[in-house]
């Protein structure tokens, strides 16, 4: 009597974990075989279960035994049919509720929310899931090639070596210094290359 009265209020408080299966009806216009789906709702517990199916658009379905009971430790196939299939309603998503309470209660033990969507073409849907796939797997490629270039300079400046920055002015510098001096006549550069003393010391103040 103690463990029966310590699983009542348990239960009572509407957060029993239902198990169905699957969470998501997907029907294809062009496919005919998909406008009937199957829900499976399983009962692990030591007690029997009453179930109902409640749905946003009733309309637009039909469930065979929205209504029933389930065995202890015993599952049970509810099957839901399309019965308005047309273009206006691609894409939209409509929701059934699966509500389970115990046989000897009315209220609501515990519910699970199913999403159903009709979709125009199953080979479209292949399609268009290869593409996403394709571009996921493209992007993490590219991800992992921008990593692997971006990892490496950080980890150069990083160390105590100068920056690239540093050295390609190092270069001009040493270049200026190489230069003959303007004045320098028997010099095979030709004038236009030759500095004056000044730029030679500004060179020499920036390697410095």
């Amino acid at each position: 009597p103690m463990q029966q009265q310590k699983r009542q209020p348990e239960l009572v408080e509407g957060n029993l974990p239902v198990f169905v299966f699957p969470t998501e009806l997907i029907f294809y216009a062009d496919d005919q075989s998909t406008h009937k789906q199957v829900l499976t709702l399983y009962n692990p517990y030591e007690f029997a279960l009453k179930f109902k199916v409640l749905c946003t658009t009733p309309n637009k379905y039909a469930v065979v035994d929205a209504t029933g009971a389930v065995k202890p430790q015993c599952c049970v196939d509810i099957v839901i049919r399309h019965r308005d299939v047309r273009a206006a309603y691609y894409g939209v998503i409509d929701k059934f509720r699966l509500q389970v309470s115990e046989q000897s209660q009315r209220k609501a033990l515990g519910k699970k929310e199913i999403i159903a969507t009709l979709l125009p073409s199953a080979k479209e849907q292949q399609q268009q899931k290869e593409e996403e796939e394709k571009r996921i797997k493209e992007h993490l490629a590219e991800s992992v090639f921008f990593e692997q270039t971006l990892c490496q300079p950080e980890n150069r400046t990083a160390s105590s070596g100068p920056s690239l920055l540093t050295v390609f002015l190092g270069v001009v510098c040493v270049a200026a210094l190489m230069l003959p001096t303007s004045g320098e006549m028997e010099s095979l550069v030709p004038l236009y290359l030759h500095l004056s003393v000044n730029q030679k010391l500004v060179a020499a103040y920036v390697l410095g």
